[in-house]
């Protein structure tokens, strides 16, 4: 089955939008840890725009997380 790049987006979205909040941070503070612009990291948050592996990692980063471990949350939540 071929899984759309905006259903993986969305997926990512989720679960990074869940982490943040579990974590009780704002944008702001995770954006900033980040190294990303806040606006960028909405966009992000709202599945609008894909994500490189470079940002996920920072983003990870700062959400105490490790990037293969959301990467795992993804691939668990997509159709298989």
């Amino acid at each position: 089955m071929k899984i759309k790049q905006e259903k993986i987006d969305e997926e990512l979205a989720t679960i990074l939008r869940k982490k943040r909040k579990k974590s009780h941070k704002s944008q702001w503070e995770v954006a900033d840890e980040a190294g990303i612009d806040r606006s960028y990291l909405s966009e992000i948050e709202c599945g609008k725009v894909s994500v490189s592996i470079a940002i996920a990692r920072k983003i990870a980063k700062a959400l105490n997380t490790s990037l293969s471990r959301m990467i795992k949350e993804v691939e668990n939540n997509l159709p298989k």
